[in-house]
């Protein structure tokens, strides 16, 4: 698929292993969002752009290449994609963190939008959009769609598990979009869950039914 990435680093697969099994529970599910976040940035931002500096070492001066003052922003879909946020920071502390706030009206499967909190400049960052599942599409495509509305051009999407019906949902409004994630699940059930996924990321992040 074109602007799809799914990671396969052995670390990144252990860990997904453990959060998709219901004998994992809350404290060690967020520990474990929060490791495959991490990881999963490190790969997102392999092609951030790098420029040479010149620093002193304790020998003496070194040519060395630092990103680029690229701007970088996240941004979380509330509430499951708060689970990702302390993940990304600890790669990159210096990103904005915007929130978006959406909810899937459990009739329609359509999202409902609810809140909207971003940082002033989004048109200058490189925003990479936080939610642990990409089941209907439906959601991730209003948060691009918002992000877009407030001037943002460069925007890319992480999750951990996706359905292909998501990525269809995504890319078909906007083909634009990269989209990251560690595995692409076989389907969505009747009630729109990815299956075989990992339940409600929401509820076990959290610990509510």
């Amino acid at each position: 698929m074109n602007n799809v990435f799914v990671f396969d680093h052995p670390l990144i697969q252990h860990k997904l292993a453990l959060i998709r099994d219901e004998n994992t529970g809350s404290k060690e599910f967020r520990e474990l969002v929060e490791e495959l976040s991490l990881l999963m940035a490190y790969e997102v931002t392999r092609n951030l752009p790098l420029e040479e500096v010149e620093v002193k070492t304790p020998v003496g001066p070194a040519k060395v290449r630092m990103i680029s003052g690229k701007k970088l922003g996240i941004v979380p879909i509330l509430r499951a994609g708060l689970g990702m946020v302390n993940g990304m920071l600890k790669l990159i502390p210096a990103a904005k963190v915007g929130h978006i706030g959406l909810y899937r009206d459990p009739d329609t499967l359509q999202p409902v939008e609810y809140y909207c909190k971003l940082p002033s400049d989004v048109s200058e960052r490189e925003l990479i959009i936080l939610d642990p599942m990409l089941a209907t599409g439906g959601s991730a495509a209003k948060a691009v769609e918002v992000l877009k509305s407030k001037g943002a051009t460069n925007i890319k999407l992480m999750c951990l598990i996706a359905a292909p019906e998501g990525i269809e949902a995504v890319h078909k409004e906007h083909p634009d979009v990269e989209i990251y994630t560690a595995a692409i699940d076989e389907k969505l059930n009747s009630h729109g869950y990815i299956v075989p996924g990992l339940g409600d990321a929401g509820d076990r992040l959290f610990g509510t039914k």
